[in-house]
């Protein structure tokens, strides 16, 4: 397990260093932050019966939905492409694989989704005065909210990326609930203007805890009267997060394991073949 581990951070480093250095890559994540700052700005007015800006809400509500869809979007179209290309296949030999893989993968996440936060909150403060942390506990609860929200969504990414069909279809797959949680997470707007069973429905997946914990670490404390419980339910934050986080290990891995005992040479040529056959391999 040590050698996965160490091998794990080794092939992170690696995919670190191809993606700082793939422009196509990186103009990805930082567009979202360019179209979260646009629609911040085009925000008015202010957080109902506070005198918090709506536009801070929903930088800090977009804070977690740029941390969400890095692990639950982003990385199962990076697996199912692996998957295509035969690193599955080539996993399968070697010891202890499938591990060190999850924990490489889990490295190339956290650094994309933390570097994404901090782009997003320094730009939205030098240029628009947005919101920040108050004080050392804020700064504390900014790590551990982002920490966990990660543990939470990473390996969950893990395990969808494991069972989707392919990457054509595994966009139009998580795309549609990803954008729905979107809107039912109090992420762009307070989540007590949603209907209760809404609220419900919601309160079940990582990402309304996520947007919840970053608004307390980025807003004043005034801003707990648009929560459902009227405060920032720290202790449910971090419980939900960490259920969900186990979850997700408990599944990843398996599931990866038994996608790579899927895997054959005669699988990974005829997938290659309709492929070309569909044009989009060559020949």
């Amino acid at each position: 397990m040590t050698n996965a581990w160490r091998a794990g951070i080794q092939r992170g480093r690696i995919e670190l260093r191809h993606l700082l250095r793939n422009p196509k890559e990186m103009s990805g994540h930082v567009t979202n932050v360019v179209v979260a700052l646009a629609i911040a700005a085009y925000v008015t007015g202010d957080v109902p019966g506070t005198h918090v800006p709506m536009a801070h809400l929903l930088l800090a509500g977009f804070a977690a939905y740029l941390l969400f869809q890095i692990g639950l979007v982003n990385l199962p179209q990076i697996l199912v492409t692996e998957r295509e290309e035969g690193t599955l296949l080539r996993l399968r030999a070697t010891p202890g694989g499938i591990p060190a893989y999850l924990v490489a993968k889990s490295v190339l996440v956290v650094v994309m989704a933390t570097g994404t936060l901090a782009l997003l909150l320094a730009v939205a403060a030098l240029l628009a005065d947005g919101p920040l942390p108050h004080g050392p506990g804020g700064w504390l609860t900014l790590l551990w909210v982002t920490t966990l929200g990660l543990l939470a969504v990473v390996p969950l990414g893990a395990a969808i990326g494991a069972v989707l069909p392919n990457p054509r279809e595994a966009l139009a797959l998580i795309m549609l609930p990803t954008m729905a949680l979107l809107f039912t997470s109090g992420t762009v707007f307070p989540i007590t203007s949603l209907p209760v069973p809404v609220q419900q429905v919601a309160s079940v997946f990582p990402l309304k805890w996520m947007a919840q914990g970053l608004r307390s670490a980025l807003l004043p404390d005034s801003a707990r009267t648009a929560e459902a419980a009227g405060s920032w339910e720290l202790p449910m934050v971090a419980l939900v997060l960490a259920a969900w986080a186990v979850l997700g290990f408990l599944l990843a891995v398996p599931l990866l394991r038994r996608a790579a005992r899927r895997e054959s040479g005669s699988r990974l040529s005829a997938r290659h073949r309709k492929a070309a056959q569909n044009g989009a391999l060559p020949a």
